[in-house]
């Protein structure tokens, strides 16, 4: 189900404005609102500028909760939107489909007002430079927040009686941003940094429900996969502890659905407990890697278990036919948020046997009142204080009437378009995925999102595109539609070693380098020299919500680099670690993800390049016990016995490797130095112990 389509006039009343024509869900849903809106194009600046009048700039995404409730609130108001005429030329952008305008805008929110969100309401003058940023606004003026209906007039009678005073200011606040988005070249990363971030990420951990800081928690599942990869080199067992306690308390709790899995987006309180209710295909595709990884490390099956749960949620309700993934489902139906997930105990009495709703009451903790209420949502959030265990069996067919029955509500909308660096990172997991567990059914939906994405989302000179939605593709590729995916391309090819891929990721960094990179200070641009020009080309290197590009991008230049023995690679990673070093000396906890491709730098690192017939079962089990350890900084290549293989073209090293008696045979070189070709798996991971682990 589509989210937001649009609505015919006649059930509107309303004409429709500019935001018709055009694809992106969030836009349609505000294409009848009676605000005058136009998309980010000529034509609304060029208004703004005939006219002489400031832009009112709403940026959002389409499941997001308070986005709709101002658009009911004020934009949807008749009385809002008369004076929002008036005064403004208004365009609204949807942050997922414009990530280099979000990315700026933010950036000056954060300056102005220290915080950041969305909506993220932005009024700028005709040059695109900010004047005033604000997020949330209500209709009227309510708790020293200034309403709409104060606002408009008062930001109106000052552009009007003294434009110098607003031209000032925004110059100001653009020259500042434009400070703010440069940053200088500093020296080498210390290894220290490894051991800095560790106690960052410790200090701000909850010993108590798992996961850092207070409410509202995010999941940040890159900092447990960096101190995954910090306890393989220390040995320090807290690092583990932390992963664990993270992941199992996140599984009991309301931000997981018990009952159609998946995770919600971040919890609102410390416990876990009570979820803002939308789902991201980014959020599945980081978490799903963070369990993946987590039953590496253990060899735990409630880690597993969840994984497979994430991934059977994507691939049942996230997916396009023609192989991409959609981006998000609402937290609101019915227009309450929340409301598709929630349960009354009456509700399980009627559908369930006794003993079964009393189990299913006992256990997911619901009570007769209700433990979640919201607007005019009211009901249960099924969560657990601690694993099933024995009675994990009798769940499975009592979750499985749950689901059936539910599946009956009016659903939350779904966003429906594919993104090329949310489906890099969904490619990327279910990747390790069917490594992690030998699961075809995820290497081949991995394979199937990779060639859709490569065939489709690319224009004539094979550079990316961001956005397909109805059959359309558009939008220029950010630097996280490139890093994204090449690592899903990457991933992919050590999962199926199909070398089409690794050539695919191989052409996309060369396009990353050669209209990303910047040549004066290092690093990558989030927008493309030949591309639109806005305010300031930003970069960022923050691992929020999502690791940023540039890190990713240090990730993948290090891989290239070992799968190919061109070092040319590795030298672009040191000069992008340089590039950011001084942000990431001072808060190393806030840039986990560089700081795990930092790890893979320091070594100790492998490359294995495994010789042998692809389809032989000796090579299948070499593979195999590659894959059933827990090792992070190993590249893993396939070279078929043949001199015409095409994987011989991509990485030249491997051409003089050979089978030894014709069996499937094992390569292992490490930190430079390789080892005596070995047929024994237990010689071969005896190799990759004996630096791998606590060092």
């Amino acid at each position: 189900m589509p989210i937001y389509e649009t609505k015919p006039a006649a059930e509107t009343g309303r004409r429709p404005n500019r935001l018709i024509h055009e694809k992106s869900p969030y836009l349609l849903q505000h294409a009848y609102n009676p605000v005058e809106w136009y998309p980010w194009d000529e034509e609304a600046f060029q208004k703004a500028r005939d006219e002489n009048k400031l832009i009112f700039l709403s940026i959002g995404y389409s499941t997001c909760h308070w986005c709709h409730v101002m658009e009911e609130e004020s934009f949807e108001d008749e009385e809002v939107a008369a004076l929002m005429n008036e005064a403004f030329v208004s365009i609204k952008v949807d942050r997922e489909e414009r990530p280099d305008i979000d990315s700026i805008y933010m950036t000056v929110a954060v300056m102005m007002i220290q915080s950041g969100g969305w909506p993220l309401n932005i009024i700028m003058t005709p040059d695109q430079k900010p004047v005033l940023a604000m997020t949330y606004i209500p209709k009227t003026t309510r708790f020293q927040r200034t309403g709409m209906l104060e606002l408009i007039p008062r930001i109106q009678a000052l552009w009007q009686e003294d434009p110098g005073k607003v031209l000032d200011s925004a110059e100001q606040v653009t020259t500042s941003l434009q400070k703010y988005s440069v940053v200088s070249a500093g020296e080498a990363l210390q290894a220290s940094l490894l051991e800095s971030a560790y106690q960052g990420l410790s200090n701000q951990y909850d010993p108590v429900h798992g996961g850092f800081g207070s409410a509202p928690k995010f999941p940040t599942p890159h900092n447990l996969s960096y101190l995954l990869r910090y306890w393989m080199r220390s040995g320090d067992e807290d690092a583990l502890i932390m992963v664990e306690a993270t992941l199992r308390a996140m599984r009991f709790g309301g931000i997981y659905d018990q009952i159609g899995y998946g995770f919600h987006r971040y919890s609102t309180d410390a416990e876990w407990f009570a979820p803002h209710f939308e789902k991201m295909l980014y959020d599945q595709a980081m978490i799903g890697m963070a369990y993946s990884e987590a039953y590496l490390a253990t060899g735990k099956a409630e880690f597993e278990k969840t994984a497979r749960e994430i991934y059977a949620y994507v691939l049942r309700d996230m997916r396009d036919p023609k192989g991409g993934f959609y981006s998000a489902e609402d937290a609101d139906s019915e227009g309450a948020e929340g409301k598709f997930y929630l349960w009354t105990s009456d509700e399980i009495r009627e559908l369930l046997p006794e003993e079964e709703a009393a189990f299913v009451i006992d256990k997911f903790n619901l009570s007769e009142s209700g433990n979640f209420t919201e607007g005019k949502a009211k009901g249960n959030i099924p969560h657990l204080s601690q694993a099933l265990g024995e009675y994990a069996g009798r769940w499975e067919p009592i979750r499985e009437k749950l689901f059936l029955e539910r599946e009956k509500r009016i659903k939350p909308y779904k966003d429906d378009k594919v993104l090329t660096d949310w489906n890099g990172l969904m490619i990327a997991s279910l990747s390790k995925a069917a490594q992690a567990f030998d699961e075809p059914e995820h290497a081949q939906a991995a394979q199937a999102a990779a060639d859709f994405v490569l065939s489709e989302m690319r224009d004539e000179n094979g550079r990316l595109l961001h956005r397909y939605r109805g059959g359309e593709v558009g939008i220029r590729g950010t630097v996280d539609d490139y890093a994204f995916l090449i690592w899903g391309l990457l991933e992919l090819y050590e999962t199926i070693f199909d070398a089409h891929y690794l050539t695919s990721a191989i052409e996309l960094q060369s396009q990353l380098d050669e209209h990303f990179w910047d040549v004066t200070s290092g690093g990558y641009f989030q927008t493309a020299d030949d591309g639109e020009e806005l305010l300031t080309r930003i970069k960022k290197i923050d691992d929020s919500a999502i690791p940023s590009g540039n890190s990713i991008a240090m990730l993948n230049l290090l891989r290239l680099g070992s799968i190919t023995a061109n070092t040319d690679y590795i030298e672009q990673a040191d000069r992008l670690s340089r590039a950011f070093s001084s942000m990431v000396t001072r808060f190393p906890h806030a840039y986990p993800q560089l700081l795990s491709g930092f790890n893979l730098a320091l070594g100790p690192s492998y490359e294995v390049v495994i010789v042998g017939d692809p389809g032989a079962e000796d090579t299948q089990l070499m593979l195999a016990a590659l894959r059933g350890d827990f090792n992070p900084n190993k590249v893993v290549l396939l070279r078929p016995e043949s001199q015409h293989a095409a994987i011989v073209e991509l990485a030249e090293f491997t051409k003089s490797m050979s089978s030894i008696d014709g069996k499937a045979t094992a390569y292992v070189c490490a930190n430079y130095y390789c080892q005596k070709p070995t047929t024994d798996i237990k010689v071969m991971k005896k190799l990759l112990r004996g630096e791998a682990h606590r060092k």
